[in-house]
């Protein structure tokens, strides 16, 4: 029996190769303009759309598929006797598939200096019409609006004797009606902003996955897809173990995502997230280097944590978390050997791949929802506006790298925080204290960070004195590694005593946005007290 297709596309990608599959299936092909041309030009056989409708093409091409011989072809119901009679008193034939993506109306607001004119003349009018009324009648009428399911459609033409699936034309329908709107959003957009002076922020997430729990038990939460996101992103992660994830897994991996990505090392990396903030970060020679350091940034809160790395999981990493207590472990990969013994840990271990760890971010704005609202932003990309020396004592060019670490991780910890980091190695560096989420930056430093950084001297100390005496009391050691460890702000200091804490915990060297109206004294104690500290002009909090 022949079918017929009504084709009609700006994005040609596969079209040629897509109706040739067609015919091969016995359709007709009805087709328009520009897409009749190139199937012609493929020697594909084609019937215009005027010769079904009896009219030509009319004013440069607005009116052409708006027609009762096509919408009638379209919205019959062929088990209705009614519509059919009417259908044949009309001289009206069944179109089987419509086969339709939209003028390029996003690609041409996007172009500088686009006049109205130009994106209006880019308003589809009849592709919509033909997308919906063909997705309304779905069950007897295939639309396809996207070149990505070609092959789809094309697998079941061949696997169903030419015909379609109701499940996949079920699942077209959505699509072509999700389209549409995506696109009238599109519109309303630009329009509202071009001529209204109105921002309209319109959102598109899929999926609706139902998560364990909220923030805490009483909660329900889901987790809807963004699929345009590009990059790593929780949309394009696979996991391959453990049990499912709950509203807080998403944020501590997101958190530990970005970590890693704004570190943006060419060495091996490991982060280690609680509760939204980085408590252990480190790079090294191989990934086991920078997880055992990373883990040595605070053992205590590495408990039930979430680790990230930017390198496919080792053997010999896997081997380390040995009587660790892991919740979840994010990697571009896994070795199989690796995988497996992650496996074998614990039942309840997640364990997701994200293959796109390397790419770019391409998201610039982030949003964050309030009661009644939504803010928006663009997302804190960069460390340092500039590398300013305001005391006499220097600041050697040899701690740049630590510092850029320092400042990397300060950035993604809750403020008010300051980040306390360690060259451990030539080269490599770890976070040996933190202090997290204070209402003043005082405690961070005094009470949280200085302390942790000393505590986990001191773990480490212990280690290496078990393994091989050490020559150097623990006292001396600590005080040796803290005078060369860097401590970051994120933020300016508002007086001079997050300078005198450091200095009192013995750090020399600090990093600074600035720009408060005390610097001066800032800079006056600094002096004073033989500190060395550097302004960088960027600010980093994160709420």
């Amino acid at each position: 029996m022949v079918k017929r297709a009504l084709i009609s596309v700006s994005d040609k990608t596969g079209i040629v190769d897509f109706t040739k599959t067609l015919v091969a299936h016995n359709f007709e092909i009805i087709s328009t303009g520009g897409t009749a041309k190139t199937l012609r030009d493929a020697g594909i056989k084609v019937l215009d759309v005027s010769d079904v409708t009896g009219f030509p093409e009319m004013m440069d091409g607005r009116v052409k598929t708006l027609h009762p011989k096509i919408h009638g072809a379209l919205l019959y119901l062929r088990d209705n006797p009614t519509h059919a009679a009417q259908a044949v008193a009309q001289g009206i034939s069944a179109i089987d598939m419509v086969v339709v993506n939209l003028y390029p109306f996003r690609e041409t607001v996007a172009k500088e200096g686009v006049t109205i004119e130009d994106a209006v003349e880019n308003i589809d009018i009849g592709g919509p019409s033909l997308l919906r009324a063909a997705a309304k009648n779905y069950k007897f009428v295939t639309v396809v609006c996207d070149p990505s399911d070609y092959p789809a459609i094309e697998k079941e033409l061949k696997e169903n004797a030419g015909n379609v699936s109701l499940p996949l034309k079920e699942k077209m329908m959505v699509k072509a009606f999700r389209h549409t709107a995506d696109y009238d959003g599109a519109i309303d957009t630009y329009l509202s902003r071009t001529l209204l002076d109105e921002k309209v922020k319109r959102f598109s997430f899929v999926g609706g996955e139902k998560l364990r729990y909220g923030e805490n038990w009483h909660q329900d939460a889901s987790f809807y897809k963004d699929t345009r996101c590009a990059g790593p992103s929780l949309s394009s992660a696979q996991q391959l173990h453990g049990k499912e994830l709950s509203y807080n897994n998403y944020i501590d991996i997101d958190n530990a995502i970005l970590t890693l990505k704004d570190l943006n090392s060419p060495n091996p990396s490991v982060v280690i997230v609680k509760h939204n903030n980085p408590c252990g970060l480190a790079t090294g020679k191989t990934l086991k280097n920078a997880f055992l350091a990373a883990w040595d940034g605070d053992p205590v809160s590495a408990f039930g944590s979430i680790i990230c790395v930017n390198r496919v999981f080792d053997v010999e990493t896997a081997k380390c978390l040995d009587k660790k207590f892991i919740e979840i472990i994010v990697a571009p990969g896994f070795e199989p050997e690796a995988l497996e013994i992650l496996k074998k840990k614990s039942e309840s271990l997640r364990l997701l791949e994200l293959k796109d760890f390397d790419k770019p971010f391409d998201n610039k704005l982030v949003y964050k929802h309030v009661t009644g609202g939504l803010l928006e932003q663009t997302r804190d990309v960069g460390l340092f506006e500039k590398w300013d020396l305001v005391t006499t004592e220097k600041f050697p060019d040899a701690k740049k790298g630590v510092s850029e670490f320092a400042m990397s991780v300060c950035k993604c910890i809750k403020s008010n925080s300051i980040s306390i980091a360690y060259e451990y190695e030539p080269g490599y560096y770890m976070l040996l204290g933190m202090g997290a989420g204070q209402p003043n930056r005082v405690d961070s430093i005094r009470k949280l960070g200085a302390p942790k950084a000393y505590d986990n001297l001191k773990t480490m100390y212990d280690r290496m004195n078990a393994e091989t005496p050490m020559t150097i009391t623990l006292e001396d050691y600590q005080k040796q590694v803290i005078s060369e460890c860097v401590m970051a702000s994120d933020a300016f200091f508002p007086f001079d005593d997050s300078v005198i804490f450091a200095h009192e915990a013995g750090l020399n060297y600090i990093l600074s946005p600035g720009g408060s109206i005390r610097d001066e004294e800032v800079i006056a104690t600094a002096n004073r007290l033989g500190v060395a500290m550097v302004f960088t002009g960027m600010r980093h909090f994160l709420h």
